[in-house]
């Protein structure tokens, strides 16, 4: 299986989307891919029990992508393993109006990991630049001070948002969250095809709805905001990694293989030792433990 480097995915200098590939090689059958997801599955599963024993980092992992690049499918095969108190996942859709009470990080402060546990953000707070951004009426239901009318939504207002963005993700990681950030780089013809599956496969009906095509119309212009956010976002607390979609069990894979080898850097993750008296009196407590048959 041909190896991939994780620092060819990551966002470290500036990007141009269309210069990065929807589609990669590995050399591999889908079968082998599967085995290599599983065993990096399992020691992600190890590590999780480590952290939680360890407790004093959180994971957040966050998503984002195109309609069809298969977020929800990448969550459930790459966390499969992991014990259920450990990951949580968050799919944030369109604010409802007790979030719309509050500031638009809000809600994602809210859903922030606790130590030794992970959170997995299906959609993100990227969601208040780029949606909003593809459609600043949106922005509108916000209700914030000065912000009378879709002309107000200009180029300060977004420098702003990213300036905020920028500081709740430099903020959190300085307080003990890994922040890794995925993008599911879908081409769009391979978006068509898996529409068109939507539609042609019953069983699948419910997950189209006529709005997929009018945000397809936008393809363009919701790219160009990738594209930006991306750039203004990437940093080495709270890095970007662009993910070749087109193929769901690649995608899957590198995703799985990235989180796995940057959580492996924390070299300070490890199950605490136990206290000297415990240690000393541990053939003790097993003793009077054996000695009840």
């Amino acid at each position: 299986m041909k190896n991939i480097e994780i620092n060819s995915l990551k966002v470290s200098s500036p990007l141009k989307l269309k210069n990065r590939p929807t589609h990669i090689n590995v050399n591999t059958s889908e079968k082998k891919k599967e085995k290599e997801l599983q065993k990096i599955r399992e020691k992600l599963s190890k590590l999780q029990d480590k952290m939680y024993a360890h407790n004093k980092y959180g994971v957040l992992i966050c998503l984002q992508g195109m309609d069809t690049a298969g977020k929800d499918s990448l969550i459930r095969e790459v966390f499969k393993e992991f014990n259920a108190r450990g990951v949580v996942v968050h799919s944030f859709k369109t604010p409802n109006s007790t979030e719309l009470e509050h500031d638009y990080l809000w809600r994602h402060y809210l859903a922030l990991p606790e130590k030794g546990k992970f959170s997995v953000f299906n959609r993100t707070h990227y969601e208040n630049v780029l949606i909003t951004r593809v459609h600043p009426e949106y922005i509108l239901n916000e209700r914030i001070p000065g912000i009378h009318s879709v002309e107000d939504v200009n180029d300060d207002f977004w420098n702003n948002r990213f300036e905020s963005i920028n500081n709740f993700e430099k903020h959190i990681a300085s307080n003990g969250i890994i922040v890794l950030k995925f993008y599911l780089h879908l081409s769009k013809e391979e978006q068509r095809q898996r529409l068109l599956r939507r539609l042609e496969e019953e069983k699948h009906n419910w997950k189209f709805s006529p709005s997929d095509l009018k945000e397809r119309e936008l393809w363009d212009d919701y790219q160009t905001c990738y594209e930006d956010a991306i750039n203004r976002t990437s940093k080495e607390h709270a890095p970007w990694y662009v993910i070749p979609a087109d193929n769901k069990e690649t995608c899957r894979y590198l995703v799985a293989k990235t989180i796995l080898e940057e959580l492996q850097k924390y070299t300070d993750i490890k199950e605490p030792e136990l206290d000297e008296e415990i240690k000393e009196n541990i053939k003790f407590y097993h003793d009077k433990l054996s000695s009840e048959n």
